[in-house]
């Protein structure tokens, strides 16, 4: 016998993580779906006001939309960490169909921003959210050729963070009086950082918290001050 003390609560403590990923996994897919069917519905006549607005801007709405559905719809499937551990070479592939959805929809978007009548403000919000989920993807790109899982899987869980901006764009704007703080391209503009900006934070230093007690019990924060 080893002098191993195994804690009798790891197990429970286990099931209890997978059960609140289960729940988290079912949330984002209800919304991503809900997001799906009310946003892209309304483009679905071609006689209606909201496609009326894009018009001679088509060709770039359905380019953005029809690469967002691919990462939208692809993105909770890649979380399923028991999934993908036990078939690596499906979860690279749906990875590089994510990466080319994600590109093709950043296309349409900076078409759609190039040809936009909306105030800067709101055009920058914009090609910033775009920025910044390239960005994200990119990082974890480069981890996974170097061979750093986790890094790769910290960098696309923050992409996955930006591809959902506009699912949580959406439920903020249904906050009541939430629009009527300031005038609408303001709040726009604003909402749109908040979208992406906002669950990053929350996603990296929630992380930092969480370590925190491992890091302490295995002395990477040891107390480095200078003795008096």
């Amino acid at each position: 016998m080893d002098g191993t003390v195994r804690s009798p609560h790891a197990p429970q403590g286990r099931a209890l993580r997978r059960v609140g990923w289960a729940l988290l996994w079912l949330v984002v897919a209800w919304f991503c779906g809900e997001f799906l069917l009310i946003a892209y519905g309304k483009y679905r006549h071609l006689g209606s006001e909201a496609y009326a607005l894009f018009a001679e801007r088509h060709g770039w709405l359905w380019t953005h939309l029809a690469g967002g559905a691919i990462t939208l719809l692809l993105g909770p499937v890649q979380f399923l960490s028991p999934w993908w551990r036990s078939r690596p070479r499906l979860h690279r592939w749906i990875g590089r169909t994510f990466l080319i959805g994600m590109l093709v929809a950043c296309t349409g978007a900076t078409g759609l921003i190039a040809t936009s009548p909306a105030p800067f403000g709101i055009r920058l919000a914009f090609a910033s959210t775009a920025l910044a989920w390239l960005t994200c993807a990119l990082l974890g790109l480069r981890a996974i050729l170097r061979g750093h899982v986790t890094l790769h899987r910290r960098a696309m869980t923050c992409c996955y963070l930006v591809t959902l901006a506009p699912v949580t764009f959406r439920l903020m704007i249904r906050i009541p009086g939430l629009m009527t703080l300031a005038a609408p391209p303001t709040m726009i503009a604003t909402l749109l950082w908040v979208s992406w900006v906002l669950p990053l934070v929350v996603y990296l230093v929630g992380r930092r918290v969480v370590a925190l007690p491992a890091l302490r019990r295995t002395g990477v924060l040891a107390d480095t001050r200078p003795a008096a």
